[in-house]
């Protein structure tokens, strides 16, 4: 079992030497560095370890996959710029309180070694395996943890999608075509800067038909998104996963629609540069059932009277009279601060995943029927959750006025994201120093 995880930042101190422990045959101990800072990121350090590091984790999981390495200087500038908007975004996460504990942090790498079907003692022994501590997946995982609550509250907060969106898009033909197959899809990206001259947009439109030719010509698609795409998934080969048409902006849908699996598109212009997909695998578009679920849930949130710590004491304190046999429904009216549901006993009635959050999408779909869940995190704050019953049903208005809307803002997102790391790396103060 293989698990990719990145290396998280380390801060090593510097060893001082004692005058008075200078041998007197005149030997002198030499002080040696043993790190160096590879970059100033407005009030934080990227330290040069912690770029290797992160090199040698990449170039690992690159050779187990059979990627063909990029020169080391290329690599080395694509980890570097990933660890510049990383830290950004940990800064802004610092500044706007988003922390994740530690009761949170061992609930989902519990649920990590879940979905690789193994226990907690054995996911640790493959990271070890793998020459990765277990506590520095910890770590990188509670900095991937609040990057994703930065992009859900800075990209969403962006976003807005109107009724009459809605209804364009269920008129349109995408719209019609919205429970048709889906698509997993790769993408070399080369953005534009907003300041970009159109000398320089030319010069990167020329640059993107060079890398279209070369992928005609036979080169791996994976190789090159390594080495030159500028993506948020480069280092990934460019590995977008699964998409619907209907989630793809109009242009890129109709150029992808025309792909057999193992083509690219010509470069594709967007406002944040140019794009080539790869189509990798297609899937779905016969049925029109969408599974429900039936959902009760208790919501605790942090708020100025009350810290994220207090909350998920609280939410636990609930979980475990839950689990003596006091009635989650009373419970609920009594303590739910969502309250939409709270004086229904907590009940969401039946509901689709794609029309909850991520964290609550995950749990609300694994967990069996009938059974309380642990407490959970997510960007509304400390949940537990029952699935009182799971249902496929025909797809109605009202299901596809949700799906639409769900759809058209993770296309907006998608578009938005890297909108949003091209701004915050150019306001950002960077002083490359290696």
């Amino acid at each position: 079992m293989v698990f990719k995880v990145k290396v998280s930042k380390l801060y090593p101190a510097l060893l001082s030497l004692c005058a008075g422990l200078i041998f007197s045959t005149g030997l002198h101990a030499q002080v040696v560095p043993l790190d160096r800072v590879a970059a100033i990121v407005d009030n934080d350090v990227v330290m040069a370890s912690q770029l290797d590091q992160r090199m040698q984790e990449l170039q690992r999981q690159l050779r187990e996959r059979g990627t063909q390495l990029p020169p080391d200087d290329v690599l080395r500038q694509q980890v570097l710029d990933r660890l510049v908007v990383e830290s950004i975004q940990l800064q802004m996460g610092e500044r706007a309180g988003i922390r994740i504990d530690d009761a949170t942090l061992n609930q989902t790498m519990e649920q990590l070694a879940q979905r690789n079907n193994v226990t907690t003692e054995q996911f640790r022994a493959a990271l070890e395996r793998d020459g990765i501590s277990y506590d520095q997946a910890r770590e990188q995982i509670r900095r991937e943890m609040i990057i994703n609550r930065v992009r859900q509250r800075r990209v969403a907060e962006r976003i807005q999608v109107s009724d009459q969106e809605v209804r364009n898009f269920l008129d349109s033909e995408m719209g019609r075509l919205e429970t048709a197959e889906e698509y997993r899809l790769a993408m070399i990206v080369l953005p534009i800067p907003e300041s970009a001259s159109p000398d320089e947009v030319r010069a990167i439109g020329e640059t993107a038909n060079d890398i279209y030719q070369e992928l005609n010509a036979g080169a791996d698609f994976t190789n090159l998104a390594v080495a030159r795409s500028r993506g948020d998934t480069a280092l990934e080969g460019g590995e977008l996963g699964w998409r619907r048409s209907a989630q793809l902006p109009g242009p890129f849908a109709s150029a992808v629609a025309a792909l057999d699996t193992g083509e690219v598109t010509q470069p594709l212009r967007s406002p944040a540069g140019f794009h080539i997909l790869k189509l990798l695998e297609t899937r779905g578009g016969e049925g029109q059932m969408v599974e429900e679920f039936d959902v009760r849930h208790i919501l605790i949130k942090p708020s100025e009277i009350r810290t994220e710590e207090e909350a998920a004491q609280l939410i636990q304190r609930i979980y475990e009279r839950i689990r003596n046999g006091e009635s989650f429904a009373t419970l609920a009216s009594a303590f739910s601060e969502d309250p939409g549901s709270a004086l229904n006993g907590g009940s969401l009635d039946w509901v689709m995943p794609d029309s909850m959050v991520p964290e609550f999408r995950e749990v609300m779909t694994e967990i069996s029927e009938n059974t309380v869940s642990a407490p959970f995190q997510s960007e509304f704050g400390w949940h537990i959750l029952e699935v009182q019953g799971r249902r496929n049903v025909d797809m109605t208005s009202e299901m596809r006025e949700q799906q639409a809307m769900s759809l058209l803002r993770n296309r907006k997102y998608e578009q938005e994201l890297q909108t949003w790391l091209l701004e915050i790396r150019d306001e950002a103060y960077v002083e490359i120093k290696i």
